[in-house]
């Protein structure tokens, strides 16, 4: 782990599965399932009418449901709209609590604001770790000040890419939010057609500015969830850009994130035998070694380490 994420909370977030508040009928089922973290949703899967009432169900599901070994959230709705404030100060008492999900974030002082009325609750509401913060990055704006933002609270703890409101600003006019778009291909003469990756620059940024600072990075939605083969790949892209997670806004693409997310047995195969090379090349005196025609030195022992902490997370699930 890097110095920056010292003290904060380790959490294994392959797979963070949506559950509207509204709906009671759902959460014992998300308690039983087989995704990492989850968070109650009070924002865009509650009709507006129905939200002061969600507020009182997530507080009340927080405290009555047996949630096992879960990381679990609560996405409160914007700190702009009436509502905002009072979900953060109705669920932030619940000990069971992880952490508080904050959407569109867009400068510093956002999350700052959540910050230190969390600070105050935490000395009435006593808690064994701190309560933690994950925002959402859905606004143009919020991506300009993303590594700002990363750096602004020891209290933050994960970013998620909102690709829906993000693709609403950008007027791209996509249907299916999180979905590759035919629009952003390349046609070669010969008539092949080569798709590219719409949201790379917004993935990567992200990514970059929260491993910068400690922070965890998850993927947003993927909205079509009939498309297996669609949400695999999008994981995948999100994985080699170094995201630990991914949202599941159905349960049948939870098993499908932990999969995606998790170390697979070829790499941790390799990480020990890494691992077991190089100390041998220790012992000789020696700081790197060839195998298999590939140069192998202190940069892979560190790439072994991450692989094995992340199949020790995985294996505790």
């Amino acid at each position: 782990m890097s110095g920056e994420s010292k003290g904060r909370v380790q959490r294994l977030q392959r797979s963070e599965l949506a559950v509207p508040a509204s709906s009671e009928s759902l959460f014992d089922k998300a308690a039983r399932g087989p995704a990492d973290s989850l968070f109650l949703d009070l924002e865009d899967a509650v009709a507006p009418d129905q939200r002061v009432a969600a507020r009182a169900t997530a507080a009340m599901a927080l405290q009555d449901i047996d949630w096992g070994d879960k990381t679990v959230s609560v996405r409160v709705n914007g700190l702009g709209t009436i509502w905002g404030l009072d979900d953060l100060l109705a669920v932030a008492r619940c000990p069971r609590l992880d952490m508080v999900l904050i959407p569109k974030v867009e400068t510093p002082d956002d999350v700052i604001f959540v910050d230190r009325p969390l600070g105050e609750m935490e000395l009435a509401v006593p808690r064994e770790t701190p309560l933690g913060i994950e925002i959402l990055i859905e606004t143009t704006k919020g991506l300009a000040n993303v590594e700002a933002i990363a750096a602004c609270s020891k209290r933050l703890e994960g970013i998620v890419f909102g690709v829906g409101d993000y693709s609403v600003e950008l007027q791209n006019f996509d249907l299916e939010f999180g979905s590759p778009s035919e629009d952003y291909a390349v046609r070669t003469p010969d008539g092949a057609l080569h798709w590219n990756d719409q949201w790379h620059f917004a993935l990567a940024r992200i990514a970059n500015a929260c491993r910068a600072y400690g922070l965890r990075p998850i993927d947003g939605p993927y909205v079509n969830y009939g498309d297996v083969d669609g949400y695999r790949a999008s994981c995948r892209r999100a994985r080699a850009l170094g995201f630990e997670g991914k949202w599941a806004i159905h349960p049948s693409q939870v098993s499908l994130a932990n999969e995606e997310f998790a170390p697979r047995p070829e790499h941790v195969r390799w990480a020990r035998d890494i691992q077991a090379k190089m100390a041998q090349a220790d012992a000789e005196g020696r700081g790197a070694i060839g195998l298999g025609g590939v140069l192998i030195d202190r940069a892979h022992v560190k790439l072994a380490e991450r692989i094995l902490c992340r199949a020790a997370l995985a294996e505790q699930r």
